[in-house]
């Protein structure tokens, strides 16, 4: 099955350009043919090609099709990003595949990246809910200075991983299933102590994800498929 993301399909009945291309040149569809749409809000969409050209395709909606969500709560996952860009796209299809709700980068005081390109994540994260036949596109934010992002509102749970001594329970063993979740994961130096103590200050609660030392973007896959498990 074929999907093509169409955020304003409910205002305007045509696929954007970069989907009608693929549908029409690389896939081959015409006038008459069934495609399967999603708006990125919860919907599915069964539609039928009106029109295609080789840089335009109008559709007619035959069915809407509400998704349920998939896993309960909203799962947020702030990570520093990994100087290496391939690694952090590596975990955006992953988790996107697995299941999160909004993602935002950190800049925090051994971050190894300060600048980030959201459009490319984006488009893997677009690409992702497509290929796990998901209808609801995760939430993107932009670098967010660490200081800045604890201090911002959270209804929820909300952990730290880090690497210093100290009481450090199992991410698994203190979840609350079904509730709201925000987890921190540092840079490939560790948040600094400092950095941790003001999130400690701030509610957060300090979390281990296992036994093994973990790649920023491991750490990160392995919360969020803790967090969607439960």
């Amino acid at each position: 099955m074929h999907v093509f993301y169409t955020p304003d399909i409910q205002k305007n009945l045509e696929l954007p350009e970069e989907e009608a291309q693929h549908c029409v040149r690389v896939l081959r569809l015409n006038i008459g043919d069934e495609i399967t749409l999603t708006d990125g809000n919860g919907n599915f969409y069964r539609a039928e090609i009106t029109a295609a050209t080789n840089k335009r395709c109008l559709v007619k909606i035959l069915e809407t099709i509400p998704q349920e969500p998939l896993w309960s709560g909203h799962l947020h996952i702030a990570m520093a990003p990994t100087k290496n860009m391939d690694r952090n796209e590596w975990f955006a299809e992953k988790a996107t595949e697995i299941g999160f709700d909004e993602l935002t980068f950190l800049n925090c005081r051994f971050s190894e990246r300060k600048v980030i390109k959201m459009e490319r994540i984006e488009k893997i994260v677009v690409s992702g809910i497509k290929q796990s036949l998901k209808a609801r596109l995760p939430r993107l934010n932009e670098m967010t200075d660490f200081d800045k992002f604890i201090t911002q509102e959270f209804t929820g749970q909300k952990f730290i991983a880090h690497c210093y001594k100290g009481e450090k329970p199992l991410l698994k063993n203190i979840l609350k299933p079904g509730e709201d979740a925000l987890v921190l994961i540092g840079p490939e130096g560790d948040f600094s102590e400092e950095e941790v103590t003001k999130a400690i200050e701030k509610g957060f609660q300090p979390i281990s994800l296992g036994k093994s030392r973990l790649r920023t973007e491991t750490a990160a896959l392995v919360a969020t498929m803790v967090v969607n498990s439960e």
